[in-house]
């Protein structure tokens, strides 16, 4: 019996051995086929890569041309505008131009009649305050005019443009004009200096009266030929600021525009505005009178009255709207 014992575990033992051999080839077969198939898939991740990055290389290229071609095309719009935009400044010189010349053909009887007519309309009624000021007026100095405008007003205000053209070849003839001006009113209530952007000559006094002193006339007079601020050539702002502040339905004022041109901006649109702001009382009156004084700079330089034909053409509507008056002071060639 100990022998048969003998034979069963032997034969058992060869069986598992057999067992375990079999399952680790098994495991080695499976290494070895994975193995062999690694590279392909590798390669053919590599391949869907490269077509990937090809897709997106040529969306980018499509991109890159649409976007030239947008270029192209904003810079074609930006050429056609500025085209368009040369286009309408020779228009309005051309219409500048045959305004100018209908102006200079008007017969000179005419002229003056009108003239007469308008300053005879411009003309207030003098309060008793003015009435007792203007006794002790210089004898040399006409009753109710200087250089043709009414200075029948207790408040002046004055809006001058500082533009370079004006300073560089009118303002001896700017300082001049005031001092005149100032001459004949030999005291006034308050009075006030801003350019045509609306910046007061003097910054303590913005927005409020300057009161009427000897020392204050001769302050202005000293503080005008240094005064250099930036000017855009046109009196709007100027005067909405003064109708702005400074209008009161007790007080008569009014407002001295001095300057040599009008460079931008839209004649009917500057008329519109002022008319709004300077509304009529219930008398028919305007809340201030504007006159204008006009400075032939450009003809003293060039010989062409053309460019300042804007200047007189919007200042004449809107002196005449607003109870002033438009002078046109000589040109130096005439004197």
């Amino acid at each position: 019996m100990r022998k048969k014992k003998r034979r069963v575990i032997e034969t058992l033992s060869l069986s598992f051995l057999d067992s375990i051999s079999c399952g680790f080839g098994a495991i080695i077969l499976l290494l070895v086929i994975t193995k062999l198939f690694e590279p392909i898939r590798l390669e053919e991740s590599n391949q869907e890569l490269d077509g990937l990055l090809a897709r997106y290389e040529q969306e980018i290229n499509e991109i890159l041309g649409e976007t030239e071609r947008v270029q192209r095309e904003r810079i074609t719009s930006v050429e056609t505008v500025d085209e368009d935009r040369i286009q309408i400044a020779e228009l309005q010189r051309e219409l500048t131009r045959i305004r100018s010349a209908l102006l200079d053909r008007q017969d000179d009887a005419t002229l003056a009649d009108e003239l007469a007519g308008r300053l005879a309309a411009a003309k207030q009624s003098l309060t008793a305050e003015m009435e007792r000021l203007l006794v002790d007026r210089p004898p040399n100095i006409d009753d109710n005019a200087i250089g043709g405008v009414p200075v029948d007003s207790e408040y002046i205000i004055f809006v001058i443009d500082t533009s370079g053209s004006m300073r560089q070849y009118a303002w001896d003839r700017v300082q001049q004009q005031i001092s005149e001006t100032l001459d004949v009113y030999p005291t006034v209530k308050g009075m006030q200096i801003l350019n045509d952007e609306g910046t007061y000559l003097f910054r303590s006094y913005r927005r409020d009266w300057i009161p009427d002193t000897p020392g204050r006339r001769q302050a202005i007079i000293d503080a005008l030929p240094n005064w250099n601020a930036f000017s855009d050539s046109s009196p709007r702002e100027g005067i909405l600021e003064a109708i702005e502040t400074f209008y009161d339905p007790d007080k008569k004022v009014s407002i001295y525009v001095y300057s040599d041109d009008f460079a931008q901006g839209s004649i009917n649109g500057v008329v519109r505005e002022v008319d709004r702001r300077n509304r009529l009382d219930a008398e028919g009156n305007r809340r201030v009178r504007i006159h204008a004084v006009a400075f032939p700079v450009y003809y003293d330089v060039t010989g062409d009255l053309l460019t300042a034909a804007r200047f007189a053409t919007l200042m004449r509507v809107l002196c005449q709207r607003n109870g002033g008056t438009f002078v046109a002071l000589p040109s130096r060639r005439d004197i």
